[in-house]
């Protein structure tokens, strides 16, 4: 039966209280994500229920799939996949004020609640945000994860300012397309690392230097830069380094995880020194050339994410699509993630 605290757009059926969900049942790889009938999910005080259109997909649903990060998000399985969604308001709890029923929202769950592939969510209301009114629901989708990675690396962590100078790799991807975007609104001078072919699309977004990388070494080029943000590998980690000025930051978003991010999830002191351990090398080479080394997880944040709807509907930042599969297909579009050939994001559409 509904909670007598619940305002609902629509009554289940106690036979119907079911949803389409694509789980994974145990950690591994593709073949064990299904598509199977699951409760929709439970409400709690101050949140609300979702009716999902669309859903982004990003390789961070890969690394969860294939249990990169059980020790420090110890889900229990069966675990609805996804992070990112677009949909609209259905019920409402106790305590909501902020959105009504008939919303249309977007937002990244609260990372102990993911689960957007799915035909519904609940999340609490200070996750998410009103739709920027300009876009489609796909391409709402696209935009929660790495709109609110970009801001928080550039904005919160770095304190990104007008005429200084960030690198930001990977200029193609997900984070790369909206980062670049949001660090020339920022009034910064951007770098990004591209393949050949995406050279035009990052100079579109606003890149003022772009590096080949199948052609030249980003380091040997970049110097006294103040904010490097990168989303690849180790290697690529400790380059970026020799690219920075003394007092330069360094904001990793594929680790390695630091001691304060093990402190801020309140993970216990066990796995605090396993942080400490992993990017004990990283940094020591940052203290070395007098940099800071961060290691950024992103959190869900609806009032952020009301921001980034501002600078979206003044047209200062547009999401960037490279393909919509239909939600029966989101085991695909999680393998086409996969290539890392996507330019921008990829979508599953419900609706």
């Amino acid at each position: 039966s509904q909670s007598p605290f619940l305002v609902t757009h629509f009554a289940f059926k106690s036979s119907e209280n079911m949803m389409k969900a694509f789980n994974v049942d145990r950690y591994g790889n593709k073949d064990n994500v299904t598509l199977s009938d699951t409760p929709i999910p439970a409400m709690r005080a101050g949140d609300v229920l979702i009716q999902i259109h669309a859903a982004g997909i990003n390789p961070l649903d890969s690394k969860i799939r294939n249990g990169e990060f059980k020790l420090i998000l110890p889900y229990q399985l069966p675990l609805i996949l996804g992070n990112e969604f677009a949909g609209v308001v259905m019920q409402i709890g106790a305590g909501v004020s902020r959105l009504k029923i008939g919303d249309e929202v977007y937002g990244r769950p609260d990372h102990r609640r993911i689960g957007s592939f799915a035909e519904f969510i609940a999340v609490n209301e200070n996750d998410v945000a009103l739709k920027p009114k300009n876009l489609t629901m796909e391409e709402a989708a696209s935009i929660p994860l790495v709109g609110l990675t970009a801001w928080q690396a550039l904005i919160e962590l770095a304190q990104l300012k007008k005429g200084q100078r960030v690198l930001i790799h990977a200029g193609s991807g997900g984070v790369g397309t909206f980062a670049i975007q949001l660090a020339k609104q920022l009034g910064a001078v951007v770098a990004t690392t591209t393949s050949t072919q995406n050279i035009d699309l990052v100079k579109r977004l606003g890149a003022d230097i772009v590096i080949d990388y199948k052609k030249d070494h980003f380091e040997k080029i970049l110097h006294n830069y103040d904010v490097v943000l990168n989303s690849l590998d180790g290697e690529t980690l400790r380059k970026s380094l020799l690219v920075l000025k003394p007092g330069g930051r360094l904001i990793s978003i594929s680790g390695p995880p630091d001691p304060e991010f093990a402190r801020n999830l309140k993970l216990g002191f066990g796995l605090e020194l396993v942080m400490r351990l992993l990017s004990l090398r990283i940094r020591r080479l940052a203290k070395h050339r007098r940099v800071n080394y961060s290691f950024l997880f992103m959190r869900a944040n609806g009032e952020q994410l009301t921001q980034i709807s501002k600078l979206i509907e003044t047209g200062k930042i547009s999401p960037v699509l490279d393909r919509v599969f239909q939600f029966e297909a989101t085991k695909e579009a999680m393998a086409y993630v996969e290539t890392g050939r996507a330019k921008g994001k990829v979508v599953v559409k419900l609706k």
